[in-house]
């Protein structure tokens, strides 16, 4: 079994919590490749980037660290919940400033893993961060588009007006607005007419299969701005050069994983990369559910150990 280590990653501004995942038979006088593991939008390290994709990679051989996004879970940084995907990508290369100091990781074969928006951080992270020799997308979303769509009842320019009165009532002393992800339950879900597959998806995993004190699955209204104008695709065909493996399930929500998976991989620059399409698979199926996300490490195992 891996065996899991709690660090606390010093940077200029505030401490990132970590949880770092080491192999079985753990020799700190041997070198390892190690993996990165980004929760989703709204998540936390102690889910599906650490309990699920983490553990079993530390199982084969890697040592993972999964990581509280700033302003996120245990790491610090103010104000909470804040979803700015410029520092959610500068935390990259602050967790892989602490990896390269640690003896047993081998600072030449360090990948990156995320899952859902963590998943679009991370292909951006691996354009600019040249540290990262390998690069995962599980079910990964561009946040940036989906705040332009889905997130802002596709009027981008009416929800950055709503931003900036909002950032200008806080500036002047009026309560934060942190506006849920999702419905409380299942029930209250049901209750409000919800059929989209990934928004009962979310609200069970959240609420039900996985629920975790450490989970924001909220944002910070005023602070998502920078989102909306983001996009984790851009100059992917001169960048993204990194090996890639975008796996995506074929049941396509409203969060729109599968269309984001197919364009990256379309996009890449990379010479090396993959698509793994899962049948039957919803976005939410492949955060913990057993037969999705054993097909998924089935090609995730072998991809890292062939690029790291």
């Amino acid at each position: 079994m891996s065996t899991v280590k709690t660090v606390q990653i010093k940077t200029r501004y505030w401490d990132i919590a970590a949880d770092l995942h080491v192999p079985p038979g753990f020799d700190e006088n041997n070198t390892y490749p190690a993996i990165l593991s980004a929760h989703p939008i709204g998540s936390c390290k102690e889910q599906t980037a650490g309990n699920v994709y983490g553990k079993a990679l530390a199982e084969s051989g890697f040592v993972v660290i999964a990581f509280d996004r700033s302003t996120q879970g245990q790491s610090g940084g103010e104000p909470r919940y804040t979803e700015d995907p410029a520092m959610a990508v500068e935390d990259f290369s602050r967790v892989i400033d602490h990896l390269v100091t640690l003896p047993y990781v081998d600072a030449d074969r360090i990948g990156a893993l995320g899952i859902c928006g963590g998943g679009g951080y991370a292909i951006k992270a691996a354009m600019i961060e040249r540290r990262i020799k390998a690069v995962a997308s599980v079910t990964g979303v561009n946040f940036g588009r989906l705040c332009r769509e889905g997130f802002s009842g596709f009027d981008p320019i009416g929800q950055l007006q709503a931003m900036a009165r909002q950032r200008t009532a806080e500036a002047r002393g009026a309560a934060l607005q942190v506006d849920p992800f999702l419905p409380p339950s299942m029930a209250a879900a049901t209750q409000a007419g919800i059929t989209d597959i990934d928004v009962l998806g979310a609200t069970d995993y959240y609420t039900r299969r996985c629920p975790h004190d450490n989970a924001g699955t909220r944002a910070l209204f005023s602070r998502r701005a920078a989102a909306v104008a983001w996009d984790a695709f851009h100059l992917a065909e001169t960048l993204l050069t990194t090996p890639l493996i975008v796996v995506v399930g074929d049941k396509p929500g409203g969060f729109g994983a599968y269309r984001d998976g197919l364009e990256i991989y379309a996009r890449a620059a990379s010479k090396v990369k993959e698509l793994v399409v899962v049948e039957g698979a919803t976005h939410y199926d492949l955060y913990d559910q057993p037969g999705p996300v054993g097909q998924a490490l089935a090609r995730l195992v072998p991809f890292f150990k062939n690029n790291l």
